[in-house]
């Protein structure tokens, strides 16, 4: 497939955060571009303001005339979390219309471009939305394909006049094998996607290939003590190529010392919270280093840095309340966001209000998210949120619940939650989860704020 002959793109799915950044780029090239998704969203809601046409019924009378009919120059874009029996999928697959995963685009789109891919279980989204940030704000510049929206760019997507393109590699469906990185960060690899994958070996090998995929001459950066052969290594506090170290927290900013063999750059600071984001910058910074962004551009931008929407978020942020959201739903994920809590407000009690993200993740690992809230003050837990799948007996939020130590521990409804915040009123208060709890964030908010 030809970029350069694509004048009609749709996008089945459109609404999640991948698929509409592919939307918006086809739609900043001049393409005519239309989609569907089963909910209206905030997201689907700012596409529609920038000239997008998307429906919201799985209705094959709805697709536009233009798109009846496949030739060259139309593109169909499909992402695997669309049922399999969707109406409007089935309508393009049965009139012989080329199919494309979001991740197959994204492999053509870098083609011919140096590409740096950024993957793992988690951390990807903030890490590459850094090495974005850092590549535009020191006039690098880059194109990105980011699985957030980005603070700064207030999208999730970044057009650059030049060659770089920055993605974040999902290892979800074993997206990431379409990708042929110059630079390639895995950040984690713990086990996670198991309706997938099967085990956590099978993920490993998934991550293995990956890494191969390196052009010649390209680089790997990962993690030290993840399962790849080899590759230049990054930690915080310990030993490593590339380190973090001298740590510390100062009216509520994080600090930290970064070298490696070449280069020190001494007191950096967060314009995020949590270490484990300080984690996540030292491998920004490596990959920005290969690129020839001098030292002290690299510490302007992460001074400057303002985050990815819903990664550890303060939603508020004053001398009576803190209220953050983050998009943790995998057990490594909670710890880290709930220590950094714990860390910046030691003398507060910490509110917690998860929503476990599907039947499988929460029946996998219901020991390690117990284990993890565990780590709260006070935890209120929400049903878990079904996403693509269908409820398997015997799951339930109570598995995680019954498992835990913590005493002050509940299960209520979303309507319920708002009246328990009404009623209690909490200093410091964490929202988490990837299902729809970010729908709670502004009443939430609300709330609060008419203490």
């Amino acid at each position: 497939m030809e970029l350069s002959s694509i004048k009609r793109v749709y996008l089945v799915g459109i609404g999640g955060i991948g698929m509409s950044g592919l939307a918006r780029y086809f739609h900043h090239l001049g393409c005519v571009v239309c989609g569907y998704d089963k909910t209206a969203t905030d997201l689907t809601g700012d596409l529609h303001n920038e000239g997008i046409r998307i429906i919201f019924e799985d209705r094959t009378d709805w697709i536009p005339y233009s798109f009846q009919q496949p030739d060259e120059g139309t593109l169909i874009i499909y992402t695997p979390a669309i049922p399999k029996d969707s109406a409007i999928l089935n309508f393009f697959r049965d009139n012989n219309f080329g199919l494309f995963k979001r991740s197959q685009v994204l492999g053509i789109i870098s083609q011919g471009m140096f590409t740096v891919a950024v993957a793992g279980t988690h951390g990807k989204t903030t890490t590459s939305t850094m090495v974005a940030h850092i590549l535009k704000d020191s006039g690098k510049d880059c194109s990105a394909f980011l699985g957030g929206l980005s603070t700064n760019y207030h999208s999730n997507v970044l057009y650059g006049k030049n060659n770089i393109v920055v993605v974040e590699a999902d290892e979800y469906d074993r997206s990431f094998l379409t990708l042929h990185p110059d630079v390639a960060i895995v950040t984690s690899m713990d086990a996670d996607h198991l309706d997938i994958y099967g085990d956590h070996a099978h993920l490993t090998e998934s991550f293995q290939l990956f890494a191969s995929q390196i052009k010649p001459g390209g680089t790997l950066i990962h993690k030290k003590g993840l399962d790849l052969n080899a590759g230049f290594t990054y930690a915080v506090e310990a030993e490593a190529d590339a380190t973090a170290s001298n740590i510390k927290i100062e009216n509520g900013d994080f600090y930290f010392d970064f070298n490696n063999s070449n280069t020190s750059i001494p007191d950096i600071r967060m314009g995020i919270a949590g270490t484990h984001n300080i984690e996540n910058a030292v491998a920004a910074i490596e990959a920005c280093l290969i690129l020839e962004v001098p030292a002290a551009a690299i510490k302007s931008a992460l001074g400057s840095f303002k985050g990815v929407h819903r990664r550890f978020e303060y939603v508020i942020k004053n001398d009576r309340q803190i209220f953050i959201d983050d998009y943790a739903h995998h057990p490594e994920e909670l710890k880290a966001a709930i220590r950094s809590v714990k860390k910046l407000y030691p003398g507060k009690k910490l509110t917690t209000i998860f929503q476990p993200h599907l039947f499988t993740r929460t029946r996998d690992f219901a020991d390690g998210f117990a284990a993890a809230l565990d780590l709260s003050d006070e935890l209120i837990i929400l049903d878990i949120y079904p996403a693509r799948e269908l409820p398997i007996e015997g799951v339930n939020a109570g598995m995680i619940l019954e498992r835990m130590q913590l005493q002050n521990k509940r299960l209520v409804s979303k309507q319920e939650v708002l009246n328990v915040i009404r009623d209690e009123k909490p200093e410091l208060l964490l929202t988490v989860g990837a299902g729809d709890i970010d729908t709670l964030v502004q009443p939430l908010k609300q709330i609060l704020q008419d203490v």
